[in-house]
């Protein structure tokens, strides 16, 4: 991975960066105008810009109130802080294996006045033990690996409440067909509601075992 023309020595799902601190600053313009402001820093990911799949991302996904809401893998914080920010009367937990990206989350949530989220660092699902969820939303690790990504599906289908929504992200060009059929083999559905710039939405419902029947 590089980031900023250097060669890194580790990947942003590490636990502890060692990175230097190189702090920086996004911005997400919401759709009523609101302009969303993002401390970044080394170490993260896509710390220089928004990411297209999390632009994608964001266009599909449309919370409801009363709505729980996990976003694995949250990073500095812009799919759960854009979440919470249009649905304040859901509530988003944010996971992160990245004790920085933690941090920054945590600072983001406050300074965009976000008090409808929470940030857990821990790695994946362990660290919200048995909360069932009605969206789990996640723009993955790529570079973990395949057994990860696969981990984080079945996760998923087993946090989520009965009609409950998994968005994953993923580029075309690294497997994302290969993970639409993955996901319809675990939930018995997929599909597409966005799509642009080299990715795609891949959407999962989990169906009750009485709708099964």
């Amino acid at each position: 991975m590089h980031e900023g023309g250097k060669q890194l020595a580790e990947h942003y799902y590490t636990a502890r960066p060692t990175s230097e601190h190189a702090p920086g600053q996004v911005r997400y313009a919401m759709p009523d105008g609101t302009v969303m402001v993002f401390a970044t820093d080394a170490g993260v990911f896509s710390k220089e810009r928004i990411d297209r799949g999390t632009r994608e991302m964001l266009k599909a996904v449309v919370p409801k109130p009363g709505d729980r809401v996990l976003d694995l893998g949250c990073g500095y914080g812009p799919i759960g802080i854009v979440l919470a920010a249009l649905e304040p009367r859901a509530f988003v937990t944010m996971v992160d294996i990245n004790e920085r990206a933690c941090e920054l989350a945590r600072r983001n949530l406050a300074t965009n006045s976000i008090s409808n989220a929470e940030v857990l660092c821990g790695d994946a699902f362990e660290v919200v033990g048995d909360r069932r969820f009605n969206m789990v939303v996640t723009n993955p690790p790529i570079r973990a690996g395949r057994r990860v990504l696969e981990a984080m599906v079945q996760g998923a289908h087993d946090r989520l409440a009965d009609g409950g929504q998994l968005f994953l992200v993923i580029r075309t060009s690294q497997g994302a067909a290969s993970m639409k059929a993955y996901m319809e083999g675990v939930f018995g559905n997929a599909d597409e509601p966005e799509k642009g710039g080299g990715y795609r939405v891949i959407r999962s419902v989990r169906i009750s075992a009485h709708d099964k029947a």
